[in-house]
């Protein structure tokens, strides 16, 4: 976006025409005291070369992926991400892509958002995607939304894996809070770092709406979905799944594999850089069956008059195309500049390359909790299968972090906050940016 600052003839003739001799003129309404106390005691400026010292020596403040060794995980994760992906969306046609209202000048961003979709019915083993959401958390919240459209009044029981990410969960609950009719509840997980199927089960009734696990879940756990998803079929609940770690689906069987309803996730993984927190977007993909109660917008494959292939929105259910009491989502603009850097990334890894980009995830994590527990005395929480994130426990784990902390590294996330059963535990990331000799690091660090 261009800056161009008004010059002073330009404002002398803005003033001319509208009758006034001075700036000072437009604020003469204003009690003088109030005035007086608005003004803002700003310092001189500074020269461009002066401002970008400064910021440099702010920002060298943070903890940087690039100074820092970070084994953080729990909804973002560093991963790379080649040159590419970049030269792409950086392409002036996409940098202010957004809704395409007008198809015959949105050609290009509408056929990025089809191949997403596409892939992303790939990546899940679903047979329908959307055009993204904002995040993981608000596409979970949607999805029990969606729910609630598809089964019949008499179904509003929500059953919610305690071990999906916890800032998911409190996402989903500040969704339904003023629904009176949803009644949301938890499922205590077991031993192993997965839902416990028995607890679940037994609270499946002919009132159950929905149930919502992770997959892999929040401990880094890979939930075993088939008698999940056998329960919920006999109860007649819709199963939903929540990934968080979408490379993860390069190696496991998809969710759509099982007969899931309903698949979403997180997507910041493929392609998108951790950038603090955000921007990225949530994946949202379901059986076709229920495709006219998706949320968002959904971009389809059809011809023009000249028999040209080309792109449209085939469904739009935002409330500024339809009424307002009609609208499945009043919330659902894609993140589509993120949506479309995943697009370059698994279009640049294609299936061969995330599966390879999964294994090497695997083998590092296991290699890496082998080492914590044997060499650095710390103990693996749960005996349930894993990708590449695990729960261990260590002994003062304040003075470990602190200790860590002097050595720029940060070993993981604690999760007593989340978890007060779970003292002195933390969730530990390793992904194929954390080299052998990271590690090593680490474990020196944990024992000195």
């Amino acid at each position: 976006m261009r800056y161009t600052p008004h010059t002073a003839s330009d404002r002398e003739r803005m003033l001319q025409a509208i009758g006034l001799d001075s700036l000072e003129a437009l604020y003469r309404h204003i009690p003088a005291a109030l005035r007086e106390r608005a003004k803002i005691d700003l310092p001189q400026g500074l020269s461009e070369l002066a401002v970008q010292k400064r910021l440099s020596v702010l920002a060298g403040e943070n903890a940087s992926a690039g100074d820092w060794s970070l084994f953080l995980g729990g909804g973002a994760y560093q991963h790379f991400i080649p040159s590419a992906v970049d030269a792409v969306i950086s392409r002036s046609e996409f940098a202010t892509s957004y809704t395409p209202y007008q198809p015959e000048v949105s050609q290009g961003t509408l056929q990025a958002l089809f191949e997403y979709q596409t892939l992303i019915c790939q990546l899940t083993g679903m047979e329908v995607s959307n055009a993204g959401v904002y995040d993981g958390a608000s596409a979970a919240a949607e999805a029990v939304l969606m729910s609630r459209r598809i089964q019949p009044a008499s179904r509003r029981r929500v059953l919610v894996s305690k071990a999906l990410h916890p800032q998911y969960r409190a996402v989903v609950c500040a969704y339904l809070k003023n629904l009176q009719d949803i009644a949301l509840e938890e499922v205590a997980y077991d031993g192993s770092g997965a839902t416990d199927v028995g607890a679940l089960t037994a609270r499946l009734d002919d009132r159950a709406m929905c149930a919502l696990v992770g997959y892999p879940n929040f401990f880094g756990v890979i939930e075993d979905l088939a008698p999940i998803q056998s329960a919920c079929a006999t109860s007649g609940a819709q199963l939903i799944t929540v990934t968080t770690e979408p490379l993860s689906l390069g190696l496991l069987k998809p969710p759509g594999d099982f007969g899931v309803d309903i698949a979403v996730g997180e997507g910041q993984s493929l392609g998108v850089p951790m950038n603090f927190g955000g921007p990225a977007f949530g994946f949202f993909a379901c059986q076709k069956k229920f495709v006219r109660n998706l949320p968002g917008r959904l971009v389809g494959e059809t011809v023009d008059a000249d028999g040209r292939r080309g792109f449209v929105l085939t469904l739009a259910t935002r409330e500024q195309h339809i009424r307002r009491e009609k609208a499945t989502s009043n919330i659902c603009t894609s993140q589509t500049l993120c949506a479309l850097g995943a697009t370059v990334y698994m279009s640049l890894l294609g299936k061969s390359g995330l599966r390879r980009m999964a294994e090497i995830n695997t083998v590092r994590a296991h290699r890496a909790q082998a080492m914590l527990t044997r060499q650095a005395g710390l103990a693996a929480v749960f005996t349930g299968p894993y990708f590449n994130e695990f729960v261990l426990r260590g002994a003062e784990l304040e003075k470990l972090f602190e200790n860590c902390a002097k050595h720029k590294i940060v070993p993981g996330i604690a999760l007593e906050r989340w978890y007060p059963e779970l003292r002195d535990c933390f969730l530990v990331c390793v992904t194929e940016m954390n080299e052998d000799e990271e590690v090593e690091r680490l474990v020196g660090t944990i024992v000195e």
